[in-house]
């Protein structure tokens, strides 16, 4: 594609964070072309294209891919319709952001990253965490070798979800939708906690380790809604590393906590990731330290992955968050909820694939 060109976007799914986050990041990105949208709820798809005056809307997936020349698209939908809409834009070869969680069942998603290695079409999974330095910096020395083999890893994941896990519509200020019920509803959302929070420092944890989950143990309690609000998982990984983690989605916001620690033979990883603070040091690695500057309050763009899809589409840049490390994270929940579910007896990854 000619540097001078724009990379053609569709957005599919015009709820609360495609109107919040994504549609927004696009036209405030001068390389990106928002071309389209698409979403089955008819009413909320005008309102939106009007909003934002885009000039193409679809109620149908493949009457939106066979109607538009696209670079990529943004999949925004509720998470058990990721799938089904991810695979199809795949299938032609068309780059894909795939909002978190990847899908909620691990053969799915090992099927899309497959899909996106025969088709050619990348698979950027909407991890911001994964964008910044340390993150970033953490892998590196994780694939150099630099720490050691990971031996044990502790994670957190506390920020208040009741407003969004109680199923009543949020107060938006501006032109963005309220999440209204679909993360309280287990056939749409899969889970609460897990699928909703968790999966953002799971992501994170394998895309800088690099590990893979081999056995859950998961413990999750509901107190009174219809997904679960409080997690606890213990994880062997291949390799032999294990992790304890786990969160709540009651606390208040001021209580925001999203820790990982990764422990190695020569060395460790310290991220707080709600301060913006990292502390990377072992046996063969002098002490980084990583901080936001100061008076300033620590927040990862949520445009980050947005602005990742354009430059991937316009050859500018790699993909920032892969789907492998999607499909780790899938493997790890999905094992998760089927242990819970098991009154925490222990689930091997493989028998997913059974």
């Amino acid at each position: 594609m000619a540097e001078t060109q724009k990379a053609r976007i569709a957005v599919i799914g015009t709820g609360w964070w495609a109107t919040w986050a994504h549609i927004p990041a696009l036209q405030q990105n001068p390389a990106a072309e928002l071309v389209a949208l698409c979403d089955q709820d008819a009413d909320k798809l005008a309102q939106t294209a009007q909003t934002y005056g885009v000039p193409a809307v679809y109620t149908d997936v493949e009457a939106l891919l066979n109607g538009e020349s696209l670079d990529g698209v943004i999949v925004a939908t509720n998470h058990a319709s990721h799938y089904a809409v991810a695979a199809a834009a795949l299938k032609r070869g068309i780059h894909v952001l795939l909002e978190k969680p990847m899908t909620l069942f691990a053969a799915e998603a090992r099927d899309l990253v497959n899909l996106s290695n025969q088709h050619g079409g990348e698979l950027i999974i909407g991890y911001n965490y994964n964008f910044t330095p340390y993150a970033i910096r953490s892998r590196e020395l994780m694939q150099a070798g630099k720490l050691g083999p990971a031996q044990y890893i502790t994670g957190i994941f506390n920020q208040e979800a009741r407003s969004f896990l109680s199923g009543k519509p949020r107060v938006q200020a501006g032109p963005h939708h309220s999440p209204g019920d679909v993360y309280s509803d287990p056939k749409r959302s899969g889970g609460g906690q897990g699928h909703l929070q968790m999966t953002h420092l799971i992501g994170l944890m394998f895309f800088v380790t690099g590990l893979r989950a081999e056995r859950v143990h998961s413990v999750m309690r509901n107190h009174g809604f219809n997904v679960d609000l409080v997690d606890a998982f213990m994880v062997e990984f291949e390799g032999g590393a294990i992790a304890a983690i786990g969160g709540t989605g009651s606390n208040v916001q001021e209580a925001r906590k999203i820790d990982l620690q990764v422990y190695c033979a020569d060395g460790w990883i310290d991220i707080d990731e709600a301060k913006g603070t990292a502390l990377l040091q072992g046996a063969n690695v002098e002490r980084e330290e990583y901080a936001p500057p100061a008076a300033e309050t620590h927040v990862v763009p949520a445009s980050i992955t947005t602005d990742n899809l354009v430059d991937v589409a316009l050859g500018r840049a790699a993909n920032g968050s892969p789907g492998e490390v999607g499909l780790r994270a899938v493997e790890l929940l999905d094992a998760a909820y089927r242990s819970a579910a098991e009154g925490g007896q222990a689930v091997t990854v493989e028998s997913l694939y059974e």
